[in-house]
Formats: C-alpha cells, structure tokens, sequence
C-alpha cells in the first residue's frame, strides 16, 4: 500500500471530506496540520502544489485539489460505484455539495457587516433548503439511506461533510427532509466513521 501524508490547516475545512476517504475505507495516513494563519508561510506556500492547501503526498509526490484527492480515494479503496453510470452520478451529487459549499464559504468569510447578514439570511431561507431538497430527492430515490446503491460512497461523505455545519446552526431546518436526517445517521453510525467522528479535533470549521 503506498504511504499516505495529508497536508491541511488545523480545521476541517476543505481537508475534511479526505480524513472521512481515509476513515470510511480504513486506510493509515499521516496528518500535518498548519496553524493559520503564523505557519502558513512562504516558504509553505512554495511547497505546496499550486500555492494551496490541501495536498497529499503519495509515496513523496505531491498532489493537489481536495476532490480529486478525495475521488482518488474513494476509486482505489471502494467508494465509488458499481458502473460508469452510477459514478457518473456519485460524482453529480459530489458537485451539487461543492456548489452549496462555495455559497457557504462566501457567507462565513465575508466581511462587511451588512452584506455578511444578506448572505446569511439568503443561505438559510433560499440556497439551503433548496440544497436539502434535492438531496431529499436522491435519498427518496435510492430507497437504501445512502445516496446511491446499497452502501456508502463518495456522495454520502461529501452530504455529510458538507452539512456539518448548517446542521448544527439551522437545526429547526432539517424537520422538513427526514431522508437527510436518516442519511446524517446512518453515515455516522458506520463503525470506522464512528470512531473517528467521536474522537476527532474539534474545530470551528
């Protein structure tokens, strides 16, 4: 098996649907993690691939971009599909979390006072609920609890990682899609997952 080492800041962020690749297919990997912003130096950034974090090192070489670290994972380890077609459709639900994900960012960083408050109202009453409908949907649809198929995949980490912190802000929001609810569960419930999740660093984000 070849030596794993992820490079990320000390948060969950855009490294964490790569711990959960890791975790869900019970592979070892080393961690360094860069406090930010004292650590994140030039020097680093010249390290790192493209100038960002995170990357992984694979037997030394570097490779960059969090999805396609984490859809490298989740293809050499079992958590994709069974045919062309259902990958095709793991990798949909993938982007609709990415696209959700950006939206979030951009409300979580923004700066001035009054736009930040457009943004996060516009993200609870609008985007999510949006968002959490089709995911209802896809789980209506597969009729197992995981997104595609009978068994976790890719698609069910990215929804979980991606949710994490809208379903501890907006609570009362998730009484309306039970399916995501269920899915939340039963990721969690996974006994490799559930290990990690219990004892994992908490951070903020």
């Amino acid at each position: 098996m070849p030596s794993y080492k992820l490079v990320y800041f000390d948060l969950r962020g855009r490294g964490e649907i790569v711990r959960l690749c890791f975790h869900a297919a019970g592979v070892t990997f080393d961690e360094e993690r860069i406090d930010y912003p004292s650590e994140w130096t030039a020097e680093k950034k010249a390290a790192a691939p493209f100038g960002e974090l995170p990357y992984l090192e694979i037997d030394g070489k570097k490779f960059a971009q969090s999805g396609a670290i984490a859809s490298y994972i989740s293809r050499e380890y079992g958590l994709y599909g069974d045919s062309a077609l259902e990958n095709l459709f793991i990798d949909g639900v993938v982007a609709l979390t990415v696209d959700y994900f950006d939206t979030w960012v951009r409300s979580y960083f923004e700066e001035d006072a009054n736009k930040k408050v457009e943004l996060e109202t516009k993200l609870k009453n609008e985007v999510l609920p949006k968002f959490l409908g089709h995911l209802e949907k896809v789980l209506t649809d597969s009729g197992s609890g995981f997104c595609s198929g009978q068994r976790l995949t890719l698609a069910d980490l990215a929804v979980h990682h991606t949710l994490e912190v809208s379903y501890r802000d907006f609570p009362d929001i998730y009484a309306n899609y039970p399916k995501v609810v269920e899915n939340r569960k039963k990721v969690e419930s996974l006994p490799r997952l559930k290990s990690y999740l219990s004892s994992r660093k908490v951070t903020e984000i």
